[in-house]
C-alpha cells in the first residue's frame, strides 16, 4: 500500500509513459475525462498518452507493460466522450463566468481560438477540429454549453470527433509499435511529430479560409 501511494505521488503528470506505468488503463480514462471535461486538465498530455498507449498495446516497447488494445480503446473512448459531455453541461450551467474566473493565460488563449473556430467553421466542423488541438479541446466543450449550442448537435459531433481522435491515435501507435522493433528509442521525436500532426486540421482550414478570402477579394475587384 505504501509503495503504491509513493508511486502515485511520484508520477509525472506531463509524461505519458509515467502516467501509463503508474495508473494503466484506468489512468487513460481519467486523463481523457479530465482533459476534455474539466478546465483544470488542460495541461494533460492527451495526444501523446493515446499514442503511447497504442505502442504499449503492441508489446514491443522495452520496460513497458503490455496493455490490452480493446481495454485501451474502451477507456479512451469512454473517458473522452464522457468528459466532453460533462464539460458541455458545466458550461451550460455555469456560463461564461466559468472561464472568466480562471487566471490561466493558456486557457484564455484557448478560449479565443475556440471562439474563432466556431465563428469560422460552424458548430459541426469546429467541434470535430477542436479534438485535435491541445487546450482548445479542453475549452471548447464548456464554451459550447455557455453559448447554448443545441445539445443534440453538440453530442453528435463531439462523439464523431472523439471517436476519430481517440481511436485514430491509439491505432496509429499500435500500428507503428507492431511494425518497428524498439520503437520507444524514437519516442520523443515521434510524440513531437504527433503533436505537430494534431495541429494540421486547423492549419489546413486556416489556409483554405485565407485562400477563399483572397479569391473573394479578387472577384470583387
Amino acid at each position: 500500500m505504501a509503495t503504491s501511494a509513493s508511486a502515485a505521488l511520484a508520477v509525472n503528470l506531463l509524461d505519458a509513459h509515467s502516467l501509463l506505468a503508474t495508473f494503466g488503463v484506468i489512468g487513460i480514462a481519467v486523463v481523457m475525462f479530465a482533459e476534455t471535461g474539466l478546465l483544470v486538465g488542460f495541461f494533460l498530455p492527451g495526444d501523446s498518452l493515446l499514442f503511447t498507449a497504442g505502442l504499449l498495446c503492441a508489446g514491443t516497447v522495452e520496460d513497458g507493460a503490455k496493455l490490452s488494445l480493446p481495454a485501451v480503446l474502451a477507456a479512451a473512448v469512454i473517458g473522452a466522450l464522457a468528459g466532453a459531455q460533462c464539460g458541455y453541461l458545466i458550461g451550460r450551467r455555469a456560463g461564461p463566468a466559468l472561464l472568466a474566473r480562471s487566471r490561466s493565460k493558456k486557457l484564455h488563449e484557448g478560449a479565443a481560438r475556440a471562439e474563432e473556430l466556431l465563428e469560422k467553421y460552424g458548430h459541426a466542423k469546429a467541434i470535430v477540429l477542436a479534438r485535435f488541438v491541445p487546450v482548445v479541446r479542453t475549452v471548447l466543450n464548456p464554451l459550447a454549453g455557455a453559448l447554448n449550442i443545441p445539445g443534440r448537435v453538440f453530442t453528435f459531433w463531439q462523439v464523431a470527433g472523439g471517436l476519430l481522435w481517440t481511436v485514430g491515435l491509439v491505432l496509429a501507435g499500435y500500428a507503428l509499435g507492431s511494425s518497428i522493433p524498439n520503437v520507444d528509442t524514437y519516442l520523443l521525436p515521434i510524440v513531437g511529430l504527433i503533436v505537430a500532426i494534431s495541429l494540421l486540421p486547423v492549419a489546413i482550414e486556416i489556409l483554405r479560409s485565407r485562400r477563399g478570402g483572397k479569391h473573394q477579394n479578387g472577384t470583387a475587384q
